[in-house]
């Protein structure tokens, strides 16, 4: 981990960890893009990686001819190539889902306790997700704002036995801490963990991204096969994105790090 400002730290630095189940949480096939090149350098050392997406990102094309259907499905299948880029199986792979741009209208008690079903029955270590912030309300747009906060309220309520009990009564599942958070997608300054992932991490990401041609490529126009020169010129455009995150002249990716529970109680600064 690279030049980390004052504050919380992995004990051990996030590249070397080892034997630990992670979970990403995110709103849309492709949020965990954020992530790419430490989840490929978590999944080689040998660590479990789950990604769990709250919608089938069935809504955002500018394609007048797409589907909700026929758009549910490219997604799917452009996530699940893009999670076998970077090492993690299909089956490690968990959608809920929710309609692309209303997880804020969903019942909110219901996604919770979906997802506390989720963290009770993987147990993860540590859950990646949206930072919903820290002493301040973070704007995200819409699905993004909904996910970070259900994320952060899930892991608080997956530890209480009380809550939920059906699942541990019935399912035969336990009440789980959470211990240990990174968070994306946040302010710039809050940052205080960047992970390295210079080299084959890089290229594994441009590699994952590559694969979601409908969100980012001409086809967020108009969906159809990219010719041999559109995709060339769609990879190198994904390879200058994740290449112009530097700091120290390596390539990074930047988290929040936070221990303890993500309610304040915890340690932060």
């Amino acid at each position: 981990v690279l030049c980390r400002p004052a504050g919380a730290q992995p004990e051990t630095p996030v590249e070397e960890w080892t034997g630990k189940t992670i979970l990403v949480v995110g709103a849309h096939p492709d949020d965990d893009g954020q992530a790419y090149g430490t989840l490929s350098i978590l999944r080689e050392n040998g660590n479990e990686v789950y990604v769990l997406i709250m919608t089938t990102g069935n809504v955002g094309t500018k394609d007048p001819e797409m589907t909700r259907d026929r758009l549910s499905k490219i997604r799917r299948q452009e996530e699940i190539d893009a999670l076998a880029a970077i090492g993690v199986p299909a089956d490690h792979y968990i959608n809920l889902g929710y309609t692309d741009g209303m997880l804020e209208f969903a019942d909110r008690e219901e996604v919770v306790r979906r997802l506390v079903y989720h963290i009770r029955r993987l147990k993860p270590d540590v859950l990646v997700a949206f930072d919903p912030g820290y002493g301040y309300q973070k704007w995200h747009k819409t699905d993004h704002r909904a996910a970070a906060y259900l994320a952060a309220d899930a892991a608080r309520a997956a530890e209480w036995r009380l809550l939920f009990p059906g699942q541990i009564i019935h399912d035969g599942l336990e009440a789980h801490w959470i211990e240990e958070y990174l968070f994306f997608g946040g302010v710039e300054y809050d940052k205080n963990v960047w992970v390295d992932i210079s080299g084959r991490p890089a290229e594994r990401k441009v590699e994952a991204l590559s694969k979601h041609v409908s969100q980012f490529s001409v086809a967020w126009d108009d969906y159809r096969p990219l010719s041999a020169e559109e995709e060339r010129a769609f990879v190198e455009r994904m390879r200058e994105r994740v290449m112009r995150s530097t700091r120290d002249g390596a390539v990074v990716e930047g988290f929040r790090y936070y221990r303890g529970r993500p309610d304040g109680i915890g340690q932060h600064r």
